[in-house]
């Protein structure tokens, strides 16, 4: 008797997989293009949220030059210019300096991988890196060997 059962529940289970197949195709379609769908939402709202940013920046200085002429008095104007990161500064000082990737990285704090791409022009360093990389930038070949050795 327990092979007519054992012979009966791979029946019934065969039965069940091949009804359940048909169900299950049409579902996986649905899925797939309800991703899809998600993925195409969340590059808009990406593209979107980048537009508020950059129409928010563009609000932010046209209002500013009449903020500094009403509030001189409270809040002083920063002096000099503001540091532009440039990836080939950082690559050609580098060289300069005669370092790898890793050194460099031990210098700014940082790692090698982040130095890579900041580098490559893959990634941009956050403010308190973009200081680390101006001291950098102005060091001398010996104040950068004698830090390392540190």
């Amino acid at each position: 008797m327990t092979a007519f059962s054992d012979a009966f529940r791979a029946e019934v289970l065969r039965m069940a997989r091949k009804e359940i197949k048909g169900e299950l195709g049409s579902l996986r379609k649905t899925v797939t293009a309800q991703r899809s769908e998600i993925a195409a939402l969340k590059r808009d709202v990406k593209d979107l949220v980048s537009q508020v940013k950059g129409i928010h920046k563009a609000a932010a200085r046209q209002a500013a030059p009449g903020k500094a002429q009403t509030q001189d008095a409270e809040v002083p104007a920063r002096q000099g210019r503001r540091f532009q990161f440039k990836a080939e500064a950082l690559a050609a000082k580098r060289e300069q300096l005669g370092l790898s990737q890793q050194a460099i990285a031990s210098l700014l704090e940082a790692s090698a991988l982040s130095v890579a791409r900041w580098e490559g022009g893959k990634a941009m360093p956050r403010a308190a890196q973009l200081e680390r990389i101006q001291v950098v930038l102005k060091m001398g070949k010996r104040e950068a060997v004698r830090k390392l050795q540190v």
